[in-house]
């Protein structure tokens, strides 16, 4: 017996990809497996057309670009590139995005913590928003960062080891309680 999966527009996570110098070709591969809406700048659309990966939008304020002949072309404005991008997948609905970067620039990504949901991709690192009262199951001895500093923080699960990194201390929940809207934290990949 066969398995056939239908996967609906904007079912999967959209794509962003700002830079891919630093990121491994294998976890691509993972996220472009359900076939995603891929959006790329004129210079990672580039990388990933030599991959052979479809790209759906190409992120670009210059008309004149011809990529691929079923390529989109969203202008990014007056907006950093991230943020035009961003502004699209809201509007247009798109209930989360993945987005690989090779220069993390956490203020293109703060305005839309609380209104898509946000994985950035950097390096070797996972990083996304949580509120307070975020719990999460992990295993001993996991390395968690804290990308944005909260003036008051209650943990459970985890030790500080300095400079915003924790570790788990056993295989179970960790959890956060902080005074702020939402704070962004980086994981292992």
């Amino acid at each position: 017996m066969s398995s056939h999966h239908v996967v609906r527009e904007k079912q999967e996570p959209a794509l962003l990809v700002l830079g891919l110098n630093t990121f491994s070709d294998e976890l691509l591969g993972q996220l472009l497996e359900w076939s995603p809406t891929v959006i790329a700048t004129p210079d990672t659309a580039e990388q990933l057309h030599a991959y052979g990966i479809k790209i759906d939008w190409l992120i670009t304020n210059d008309a004149h670009i011809h990529f691929q002949s079923d390529v989109k072309l969203m202008p990014a404005g007056a907006d950093d590139i991230a943020v035009a991008a961003l502004k699209f997948l809201v509007t247009h609905g798109y209930p989360a995005v993945n987005i690989i970067t090779d220069d993390l620039q956490l203020k293109d990504y703060v305005f839309f913590a609380d209104k898509i949901n946000l994985v950035i991709l950097h390096g070797t690192e996972r990083i996304y928003s949580v509120q307070s009262g975020f719990s999460k199951w992990k295993p001993a001895g996991q390395l968690i960062r804290l990308i944005s500093h909260p003036g008051e923080l209650h943990t459970s699960g985890l030790e500080s080891i300095g400079n915003g990194c924790f570790r788990t201390t056993h295989d179970g929940f960790i959890s956060l309680q902080f005074n702020l809207p939402q704070l962004f934290i980086a994981e292992e990949l």
